[in-house]
């Protein structure tokens, strides 16, 4: 069998995180405060958390990383703090936008402007989250659980807007879901495979835990087109496994997915396979799929900064 050659990654050239232009900076993190106007769905949405959380079922919140640019990040440490979250879950650039805003204040670089001379993605301090999962590794924790311990334990600047360092104060599990060569720190010479998919797949275990105690809860997507719903299929159909054989079920819950593309109004029914609808994994696998006539479902079209904070209006005015 041929040898195929690696990339030599001794030869990459890292920056100092302090020369990169941000696209967005701590100021854009936004102060909590009400909005005028609620979507029905999402008034909705808050009364059955309202409910599961008098259950103690799982109040679960999925995100995509352009909810943190977003700057909704205080919305979501003042719903964890309230119980209305109780597992966190994103993927691998959501860890490192929360790191990078927890440090230096900024994250969001501009692709098209460091794509150019190779220089993108490539910046000395975001890759200190591979040495945060080389040494979780070693400790069997989990990703989120370690990258929130680092940033409190580190006391960086601006660990108030870290959703990951509130979820550490808080004892709320937050997971970090990745895919191998999606994120920056993966171009690193210090990554290491094994540790970041050890410490990944032990996130993965723990939020799908967190899934069997979904009956009479809600799982919520905020902008995940893939990695959400599919991770959340997979942690599904583990928990029904076990459920069955244990004589029980998970279903009767709710689920919420808020996102930019428009859906028509009868979004609780699959597209058809021949169209492009039917490709969307938060439509087909979280709003209808999943919950198969045992549960309600609900879409809002809409931005995370009105989105977010209309749930948390929503939420904040419910008896």
């Amino acid at each position: 069998m041929p040898a195929f050659p690696e990339f030599d990654r001794c030869r990459l050239s890292l920056r100092p995180l302090a020369e990169r232009r941000n696209d967005m900076d701590h100021s854009r993190v936004r102060a909590l405060s009400p909005v005028a106007e609620v979507p029905a769905q999402l008034q909705k949405t808050a009364a059955k958390i309202i409910m599961a959380k008098e259950k103690g079922a799982s109040i679960l919140f999925f995100m995509g990383a352009h909810v943190l640019r977003a700057g909704v990040q205080r919305y979501l440490i003042d719903m964890m703090e309230k119980g209305w979250i109780t597992a966190l879950a994103g993927n691998g650039a959501c860890a490192i936008h929360d790191y990078e805003l927890a440090l230096l204040g900024g994250t969001t670089e501009s692709v098209a402007r460091y794509i150019r001379d190779g220089s993108f993605g490539f910046w000395q301090e975001t890759g200190q989250i591979n040495d945060i999962t080389v040494d979780a590794h070693k400790k069997n924790m989990g990703f989120g659980e370690a990258l929130g311990h680092a940033i409190v334990e580190r006391e960086l600047p601006h660990r108030d807007i870290s959703v990951f360092a509130a979820a550490h104060r808080l004892g709320v599990l937050a997971t970090v879901h990745v895919g191998v060569g999606c994120d920056i720190i993966h171009q690193h010479p210090n990554c290491d495979g094994a540790a970041t998919g050890a410490v990944s797949y032990r996130d993965f275990l723990r939020f799908a835990h967190t899934v069997k105690n979904l009956s009479g809860g809600v799982v919520m997507n905020f902008g995940s087109a893939v990695t959400g719903p599919e991770v959340f299929l997979k942690a599904l159909a583990m928990a029904r496994n076990v459920a069955r054989q244990e004589g029980g079920v998970v279903t009767d819950f709710t689920s919420l997915v808020c996102d930019i593309r428009e859906l028509p109004p009868d979004y609780r029914r699959e597209a058809a396979r021949d169209s492009a609808g039917y490709f969307f994994r938060p439509w087909k696998t979280m709003l209808v799929r999943t919950l198969a006539g045992n549960g309600e479902s609900f879409y809002v079209q809409g931005r995370h900064e009105e989105t977010v904070p209309a749930l948390w209006t929503a939420l904040s005015r419910t008896p």
